[in-house]
């Protein structure tokens, strides 16, 4: 009957976790749902908000990427004064000039450049004159850095950054929810384990007494009651330890949650037993399409592509045609002379081209080359990414049937150890088996349902290593990465 009562405890200690749980909610503890620990170290953990910070400077950095096509503006206003001679004997002829002077330049997506310039000066002398001119002017370069593609290099490879950034974000998120599901699960089990130590603490302690009756009654040796404390000392230490792992996992979790306090953290979801199916082809395309790390090495390859193009279009001669087109007044009256200028009574214009090579041309080859090298550096790197992302997808598949049939075996080991400690303290019963042997069965007993509940918290564990290496753990856990957020951090800084 007693040992009977033992199996009980044992086996009810699961349950006994979640009771205790309930019972001190009241006191200090925090009951928390694993799906509440995820959300949590989404919204709190210090590493994902340091992380959310680089999409959020990427997009700076494509505003100011963006900033080649603000138009120029420039203005400017002058005084000066010309003294001339034009003989011995005569005095100097003087002049004075007030100027000013304006214009707007404007970046094209062809490379080319447009502008207006306007100027007005007032001119005294012998005589009050003002002189007017107006002046539009397009360059657009034909060969070297002629073309969209070259004109916006660095928007589209701030634009490609951000892309990196928010997958390498998604890559510390997949991170961060893979090690809060293995910690919660850790905890879970120490919290089950330290129920079974104490457990089989009580069982000592009540083998102790019943060891005392049996020796004051002659069935044992004396020999026999240090055998039993010795067995209520152990297990008084594997409490202390037990406890103590525990606390220390709680402490872990309480770091990456952020959770303030020194309260008790229950894990009140338990760890599945389900079987989970999972085809290897399905899984290793699924891992190949959406691994953020893939993802991310597959933008490196597309900004290296096209700094590729650009350097090749830089090793071309600098062919420029130039046009302007403007027209000039002279007139006593500033309103006389704006009204002369728009009626083009005086009309210039002029085009040409301009052409330049460096002889060797060596800064722009060898950028090229460069360029043609990083890019051949990182497809290499996207093909052993992706087979050491197929790799890693086969091991977690092996490691997730390997540990769901652990769970299978455990169970049947502490089903044996079960049986086994019922014998031994049928036969401690009539004198047949030592308090000792006794509890080096109890050892293994409690050894295999340590074996069990750590089988169980392996298999879950390669279950969360096998979403977190097809890239879809974010969303078996339900969240959905968008760039709101980074949009929002670097909205409140401008």
């Amino acid at each position: 009957m007693k040992m009977n009562r033992f199996f009980a405890a044992l086996a009810v200690a699961p349950a006994l976790l979640l009771g205790t749980a309930a019972a001190q909610a009241q006191e200090g503890t925090v009951n928390l749902k694993l799906r509440d620990a995820i959300k949590s170290a989404v919204e709190k953990n210090l590493d994902v908000k340091v992380e959310l910070y680089n999409p959020a400077m990427a997009e700076a950095d494509i505003w100011r990427a963006l900033g080649i096509y603000d138009p120029g503006l420039n203005l400017s206003l002058n005084y000066s004064r010309t003294n001339s001679f034009f003989g011995p004997g005569l005095g100097p002829f003087r002049t004075d000039t007030l100027e000013f002077q304006g214009g707007v330049s404007q970046l094209l997506s062809t490379g080319g450049t447009a502008g207006v310039n306007a100027n007005s000066a007032w001119n005294t002398s012998s005589s009050d004159y003002y002189t007017n001119n107006v002046n539009f002017t397009f360059s657009q370069p034909l060969l070297k850095n002629f073309g969209k593609e070259t004109t916006e290099l660095a928007i589209n490879v701030a634009k490609y950054s951000k892309e990196g950034a928010m997958d390498r974000f998604r890559t510390k998120l997949s991170d961060v929810v893979n090690q809060v599901r293995k910690d919660y699960f850790t905890l879970y089990s120490l919290r089950q384990n330290l129920e079974v130590q104490r457990a089989a603490y009580n069982f000592a302690l009540r083998n102790l007494t019943d060891t005392q009756g049996r020796v004051k009654a002659g069935v044992l040796p004396a020999i026999e009651i240090l055998s039993a404390e010795v067995a209520v000392a152990t297990q008084e230490k594997n409490i202390i330890d037990a406890e103590k792992a525990l606390r220390d996992q709680m402490d872990v979790l309480r770091l990456e949650l952020q959770i303030p306090g020194t309260d008790d953290i229950v894990p009140v979801d338990p760890p599945t037993e389900e079987p989970f199916a999972v085809a290897e082809k399905d899984a290793v395309v699924r891992a190949l399409g959406q691994r953020p790390e893939l993802v991310n090495q597959r933008v490196a390859v597309t900004i290296n592509d096209l700094q590729q193009r650009v350097a090749r279009n830089r090793t071309q001669p600098d062919l420029s045609l130039n046009a302007n087109v403007g027209a000039g007044s002279y007139d006593n009256s500033f309103g006389g002379g704006v009204r002369k200028v728009f009626t083009v009574d005086a009309p210039a214009w002029g085009v040409g081209l301009t052409f330049s090579y460096p002889l060797g041309n060596h800064t722009a080859e060898n950028d090229y080359i460069k360029s043609k090298l990083l890019l051949e550096q990182s497809q290499t790197q996207l093909q052993n990414l992706e087979a050491s992302v197929s790799n890693e997808v086969r091991t977690a598949i092996r490691a997730l049937a390997s540990n769901y049939k652990q769970i299978d075996v455990t169970k049947r080991e502490v089903a044996a150890a079960k049986a086994n400690l019922d014998a031994y303290q049928k036969k401690n019963a009539v004198g047949l088996a030592t308090t000792k042997e006794v509890f080096d069965v109890l050892r293994a007993y409690v050894a295999a349902q340590g074996d069990e509940i750590t089988a169980v918290v392996n298999y879950n564990n390669s279950l969360t290593q096998l979403w977190r290496s097809t890239g879809e753990i974010l969303d078996r856990v339900g969240i959905q990465v968008t760039q709101r957020e980074a949009g929002q951090l670097y909205e409140k800084k401008k």
